[in-house]
């Protein structure tokens, strides 16, 4: 591993993780109005493309950050359509 692996894991680590407590709050609340639904949709199709260009590129700081986050974003998603 290289250095420019070793900082893509440490910047992926912290985005990823900075986002975990919001998905935390939102799974034990179910409470969605607050957040934006096209900010979601957004943000869920940039990780998504981020993720596809992290597989392009053989790039496993951002295939695990993104993996992690979309798995994240998804039941967002869901619960902010279902939970209106």
């Amino acid at each position: 591993m290289n250095y420019a692996q070793v900082i893509g894991f440490i910047a992926a680590t912290m985005t990823t993780v900075g986002f975990v407590p919001q998905a935390i709050k939102i799974f034990q609340t179910r409470q969605t109005k607050d957040i934006s639904l096209w900010m979601y949709v957004l943000f869920g199709t940039g990780v998504t493309m981020w993720l596809i260009y992290g597989i392009i590129r053989h790039d496993w700081p951002i295939i695990l950050a993104n993996l992690v986050t979309l798995t994240l974003v998804i039941p967002i998603l869901i619960f902010k359509i279902i939970y209106k």
